[in-house]
């Protein structure tokens, strides 16, 4: 038996086939003080498979309890997405997620030499012969292999391509690079990726982490050198600063680089704001993609130009990521924004009430230190026809 992506006739020949793998509930659920229900995270699987999502990494079975529990009922949903199981190099974690039923494993051992000294205190021979010996059950047992090469991005090349060439032997599918510490940079991520591509000719997957705050760019560069496949969590979530963000990578694929995606992405606020809440990590306004600001205008040049043309400020429609566009209005207004705002409350200022608006409204910002709420722009516009 062999994993195939579903529901993925949608590609032509033209399109780059790049692979969204979703680790919310596993590398996503591992950040310090995260814990999600049961409930909680097969409404995110739900979500996940909505959106489109190829694959989702739903937990740990080794774990047992509550969490192989969980993983089973995820399986059981009858999702789109294969669902994919995280496991030690050990046959019996791969044993334990046998028998949750998924069709997917991911198999993660450190290729780094500073993990494998203090952290497996074992030797590079070792480290092939354990993965090898675990990739092979798993594909004598018809499951869909990811060898996971943890650290390797500190990892030496020569080595991780003579490992990632063993796991080709054995049969895997494919190789997870992971920046686990993330310490890449674009240019060297591009470097990697493409020589280990070139050298293997096996599927690779990106897993970058945040550390510097280039875990979505890393992953691009990655998708340039050649990985087609992507991990990412939704916001973000992850270890120490999170790991590559769903929405950034997807909009990324499709903006930056013009790759022909299919995701639902009208989808991308309301999972957002549904793991935030259930993550306890609280959706920063300026969040990439989907922060409430992202299309809130407040400039009176920024603000002049969206009206007669949003193309003019914003790359693409609130809508296609479940967002509205707002006008606020504050210190940095233009009367065309105030004029467009009151005409939100069916209003029609003339020029000379806009700007006599405005001036009362900058003050007001000023001495409040924010943007105005509807009521105090009522309550100025109240004040000024009683003046008049």
């Amino acid at each position: 038996m062999t994993w195939t992506m579903k529901n993925r006739d949608w590609f032509t020949q033209e399109d780059a086939r790049v692979y969204i793998v979703d680790t919310t509930l596993r590398d996503g659920e591992q950040t310090a003080g995260v814990v999600f229900s049961n409930d909680e995270k097969i409404q995110i699987a739900k979500y996940l498979d909505q959106i489109g999502v190829d694959q989702i990494e739903a937990g740990i079975p080794i774990m047992g309890g509550f969490e192989k529990e969980c993983i089973k009922d995820i399986v059981n949903l009858g999702l789109n997405a294969s669902i994919m199981a995280w496991n030690r190099a050990v046959i019996a974690d791969i044993k334990e997620s046998l028998e949750c039923g998924v069709d997917a494993v991911a198999i993660s051992i450190s290729t780094s030499d500073i993990h494998i000294e203090h952290k497996l205190q074992t030797t590079r021979e070792d480290v092939i012969r354990r993965m090898a010996d675990a990739v092979k059950f798993a594909k004598d047992h018809g499951l869909y292999v990811s060898v996971n090469a943890e650290d390797a991005s500190r990892s030496d090349m020569d080595y991780l391509a003579e490992f990632a060439l063993t796991a080709k032997q054995a049969g895997a599918d494919r190789m997870r690079f992971c920046d686990t510490v993330g310490i890449l940079n674009p240019l060297t991520t591009f470097r990697y990726i493409k020589t280990l591509h070139d050298a293997v000719g096996l599927d690779i997957e990106m897993h970058t982490h945040n550390d510097f705050g280039m875990a979505g760019a890393n992953a691009l560069a990655g998708i340039y050198a050649g990985a087609n496949y992507v991990g990412v969590t939704v916001n973000g979530l992850g270890e120490r600063a999170g790991n590559a963000c769903l929405q950034e990578v997807i909009m990324g694929m499709k903006y930056l680089m013009n790759i022909g995606v299919k995701y639902d992405t009208t989808l991308f606020r309301e999972v957002a704001q549904f793991v935030a809440d259930a993550s306890g990590r609280a959706l920063p306004v300026n969040k990439p993609i989907v922060g409430s600001n992202i299309f809130a205008h407040e400039s009176g040049i920024h603000g002049d130009g969206v009206l007669k043309n949003p193309l003019t400020y914003e790359v693409f429609k609130p809508e296609e990521v479940g967002l509205t566009r707002q006008m606020v209005l504050g210190k940095h207004s233009g009367s065309a924004s105030v004029k467009a705002k009151f005409r939100e409350y069916g209003i029609e200022l003339s020029n000379e009430a806009a700007q006599e608006i405005l001036k009362r409204i900058r003050q007001m910002a000023i001495d409040k230190k924010r943007s105005l709420f509807d009521k105090e722009l009522m309550y100025i516009y109240e004040e000024f026809t009683k003046e008049r």
